[in-house]
């Protein structure tokens, strides 16, 4: 299997995540456009994996560049482009920030180095999203206790990521430690992210592991059957506000009620300092087809209204403890995410 998305010469390839775990089928993007219009229809998806999937976008523009072209519009029209795909996650927006200033600080060069300059700056971002996803597995194993059932939501795992995984990657962590770990996945529904492709991932690692349905949570914990509910995240506001896949609230909720902690996995690309709380986090509204089918069989009526939000907000005062590369910070957050920002200037 290749890695999630992998930069090969001219074209990026990324696994289309639309058919597994039935199909193991890998897409060619040669241009912007084509990595935008994956991004939209969920060829790739997870946070960290879009952030990086956007600057591949930015260096695939800029192979496109012709002698002569004014590259600062070109540059303006691949990010916006890009911009308008997920706007809740905020790697994606990170990793445009970022490749803007590669490419402000070298304009005045000529296009050959501009190009090298932003296929440099595309691949480390991979990479340091690898090793920041190892580093948060290494923080997190300590949260997960020997013989423990684990609880995930939707895909965190190498999939969501350029390797190795935020949630999953603890997960994955304390397992290859020698810990007995169980994982329930629960399906995550609309569009079964779990189902398709954490219980994909699990499995190819060997992890013990049931599949659940997602209202089956609640019941579980009440039989003494979580100990742990650990998720990826979308955005992270200041406060320790955090946005993740639609029904990541309700496992909040369910798991304060049942003293049964619960963590965030996610790199520092995912917090959004600039934003106060939870309620300034923009919230993607997806197709109502997704709703609507299920592994594309159509499930009730096709004239019936329909809300799909793809994400929701989980309250600071329901997380137990955020785990990035930088550790582990537990309530109060404000003082303790304000450290790592300080940190990572």
């Amino acid at each position: 299997m290749l890695p999630t998305i992998k930069w090969a010469e001219d074209k990026v390839i990324m696994i289309d995540q639309r058919k597994l775990p039935l199909e193991e089928v890998y897409v060619e993007c040669r241009d912007a456009d084509e990595v935008a219009e994956a991004i939209e229809k969920m060829i790739i998806r997870g946070a960290p994996a879009i952030g990086v999937a956007a600057a591949f976008g930015v260096a695939l523009g800029f192979l496109r560049a012709e002698r002569g072209e004014k590259l600062g519009p070109r540059f303006d029209k691949i990010s916006k482009r890009l911009g308008r795909t997920r706007p809740t996650a905020r790697n994606l927006f990170w990793a445009l920030e970022r490749m803007r200033r590669v490419f402000e600080e070298g304009r005045k060069l000529s296009l050959d180095q501009v190009r090298e300059r932003l296929i440099r700056e595309a691949l480390a971002i991979e990479e340091e999203d690898v090793r920041a996803n190892e580093r948060i597995g290494h923080y997190g194993r300590t949260l997960l206790k020997d013989g423990d059932s684990v609880l995930t939501h939707c895909n965190a795992g190498a999939l969501a990521t350029a390797g190795y995984g935020t949630a999953i990657g603890v997960i994955r962590a304390a397992f290859e430690q020698g810990k007995r770990i169980h994982v329930l996945v629960d399906e995550t529904r609309p569009f079964l992210q779990g189902a398709r492709l954490t219980a994909w991932e699990i499995d190819k690692l060997g992890i013990p592991m049931s599949l659940i349905t997602d209202n089956m949570a609640g019941w579980l914990m009440k039989k003494g059957q979580v100990q742990v509910v650990i998720t990826g995240a979308d955005r992270i506001a200041r406060n320790g506000d955090a946005a993740n896949k639609i029904g990541t609230y309700s496992l909040a909720v369910l798991a304060r009620h049942h003293r049964i902690p619960f963590y965030l996995a996610a790199p520092l690309t995912t917090f959004d300092f600039s934003l106060r709380n939870g309620e300034e986090i923009p919230i993607e509204e997806r197709p109502p087809e997704e709703v609507r089918q299920a592994g594309g069989c159509v499930i009730t009526l096709p004239h019936i209204q329909v809300r799909n939000p793809a994400f929701d907000v989980v309250p600071a005062r329901l997380i137990t403890a955020i785990i990035s590369e930088r550790g582990i910070v537990r309530p109060p957050y404000l003082k303790g995410l304000a450290a790592w920002n300080r940190k990572s200037k």
